[in-house]
């Protein structure tokens, strides 16, 4: 609601009583119990959580493949992921050479062609296949580290559901259960076994009203192994599709580490070259 010139002194004092009624209606939401659905989604949700490995830094080698149409590639290289700082993803040309580089940090994204000294360096929302697909760091890290992503503060308490907070519902499938929170135009899932809470896949829906188009982002998680206790998957299997489009992707990580003697930010060489991402798709299948 707009105030009028004429009306100053409400337009003044309107917004603390509003602010005010908000705080009450907001603490009447939190001290209603909660139903038996939702503790019982906020009860597997912690069993999901339980899953997170607590390890800062995970680091493998990794076997990357890549399928566009009729175009295939397959690189070797190195995962490096430091938790809330940085996903790095360095693929090698016939094993030993730094083909290519991609940096995922909370602030930006670097994609670097090695071979012909290229580079793109932005935030997401200059992005164009991130931004338009809803992609940013949290949910990046959430896929790769094969945990829920947090579109907003989950809260764990015993007595009350916040207003504010994001409302997962869940629907048994067979042996597992598919969670689910849709926020604006994302729609998250999850396939999560129902006796140990481990996600077996994840799914990222983006609907783009204005252009009516569609969006998908499947991520399927395999050959689990024990990691400091935890269970973790060693392959992954990614299928994105944008319209008139498919990408496959296949992800398999070897010699799981904790390694953190490395450097968390690729420095670029004045020597590269400022290009578009299709520049640097289009370099790495020719590869």
């Amino acid at each position: 609601m707009k105030a009028t010139g004429i009306l100053k002194i409400a337009a003044l004092v309107m917004p603390l009583i509003l602010s005010s009624c908000a705080s009450k209606k907001k603490a009447v939401v939190e001290n209603k119990p909660l139903t038996t659905e939702q503790l019982a989604t906020k009860g597997f949700i912690s069993k999901v959580q339980e899953n997170a490995l607590s390890q800062k830094f995970i680091t493998s080698k990794v076997k990357f493949s890549v399928e566009v149409g009729a175009q295939k590639l397959t690189l070797t290289g190195n995962l490096k992921m430091k938790r809330d700082d940085c996903i790095r993803l360095q693929l090698m040309a016939f094993g030993f050479v730094e083909a290519g580089r991609i940096e995922l940090t909370p602030d930006y994204v670097l994609i670097m062609d090695r071979i012909n000294k290229q580079y793109l360096k932005a935030p997401y929302v200059q992005v164009d296949f991130m931004r338009n697909n809803g992609l940013n760091f949290n949910t990046m890290q959430a896929l790769f580290w094969n945990e829920l992503s947090k579109p907003a503060k989950y809260s764990i308490n015993k007595d009350a559901m916040p207003a504010d907070t994001a409302q997962y519902t869940m629907i048994e499938s067979g042996d597992d259960m598919v969670i689910n929170f849709e926020a604006g135009k994302m729609l998250y899932s999850w396939l999560a076994n129902r006796a140990n809470g481990q996600i077996r896949m994840a799914n990222m829906l983006y609907k783009d009203k204005l252009n009516n188009t569609t969006s998908q982002l499947n991520w399927d998680y395999q050959d689990f192994e024990m990691v400091n206790n935890k269970l973790f998957p060693t392959k992954s299997q990614i299928t994105f599709t944008v319209p008139n489009k498919e990408v496959k992707l296949g992800m398999t990580l070897n010699y799981i580490k904790h390694d953190s003697e490395w450097e968390t930010r690729t420095e670029v060489s004045n020597k590269y070259r400022e290009v578009t991402i299709d520049e640097i798709l289009n370099r790495f299948m020719s590869l």
